[in-house]
């Protein structure tokens, strides 16, 4: 037989070995992907999202305060009809062999329609975040360096927009947009973290923020740091908070590690660089290595 035509067979074998293993168990073996949200669609709606909140930055047309309205329509309808339809999809799944009326018809719009609502005073807030990133950073030359360059607002806008989407109960969707973040920024904060305002993380390559983290005011976290879980049994995790409190004022350097649900992190510390933590230290510690000051 000649070499080509081995080849073929070979190949026309491993097609129907591929094709034969999803009669297994196994649980990646789901053919209904169809009915789950698409994650093109979810990140293509929340850039119509974040062109709303940081429009002058990136409109490609001159903007006044008479076209300023038109120029926020054109996204917000169009993250409205993307992001609906994908909540929907994710719902859909979700729920699929529940009782019907688990949620009603049209939930993924009045959640978006809820998200545009409280989108005026998320802007406050990641205008409070973009402030302290300009605090933060002596190398930053302006407010317009930090929207358009900075990792920490891309992450942090993202996470925003996804924290409020899981606190209303949204499935998939919320985790798409924070994996989206993650891997434009290297940034990984779960949509369910709790974070203050004049949030700034600096640098942000390999950041992991855990899902239960509580996360207060004028934090500021370097490149490296991991708010994490002690290892869970997936049996334990509705335990209320597996990862640790972060109170106000706080500063932790670049690879340090703080765990479990039980550790506090008291207001105004310092955590130094490749500390690890899993017991809490009280308001205005300084920990730098084993010292404690």
């Amino acid at each position: 037989m000649a070499p080509r035509l081995m080849r073929h067979r070979d190949l026309e074998k491993a097609i129907d070995a591929v094709t034969e293993s999803y009669d297994g168990p196994e649980e990646i073996n789901n053919l209904e992907s169809h009915t789950l949200p698409n994650a093109r669609k979810v990140v293509e709606a929340f850039k119509h999202v974040e062109h709303a909140i940081f429009m002058g930055f990136y409109s490609t047309r001159a903007l006044t305060r008479d076209n300023l309205r038109h120029a926020v329509s054109e996204h917000m309808y169009a993250a409205y009809e993307l992001l609906a339809d994908q909540i929907d999809r994710a719902i859909g799944y979700q729920d699929r062999g529940s009782a019907p009326g688990s949620h009603p018809g049209g939930w993924g719009e009045q959640v978006v329609l809820a998200l545009f609502g409280a989108l005026p005073e998320l802007r406050g807030r990641l205008n409070l975040d973009v402030q302290a990133a300009y605090r933060g950073d002596p190398a930053a030359m302006s407010v317009e360096e930090i929207v358009f360059s900075y990792p920490s607002i891309e992450a942090v806008s993202a996470h925003r927009v996804a924290h409020f989407l899981h606190q209303a109960g949204v499935p998939l969707v919320p985790r798409i947009l924070s994996e989206h973040a993650h891997a434009a920024t290297g940034i990984d904060i779960h949509p369910g973290a709790t974070i203050g305002a004049e949030f700034f993380i600096d640098h942000g390559t390999g950041v992991v923020i855990g899902e239960t983290t509580q996360i207060g005011a004028r934090v500021k976290i370097y490149q490296g740091v991991t708010l994490g879980a002690l290892s869970t049994a997936r049996g334990e995790l509705g335990k209320p908070q597996r990862h640790p409190t972060i109170e106000d004022d706080v500063t932790i350097y670049a690879g340090a590690t703080i765990l479990g649900g039980q550790t506090v992190i008291g207001a105004g510390s310092v955590i130094g660089g490749n500390v690890w933590l899993v017991d809490s230290v009280p308001a205005g510690s300084k920990i730098f290595g084993r010292e404690r000051s």
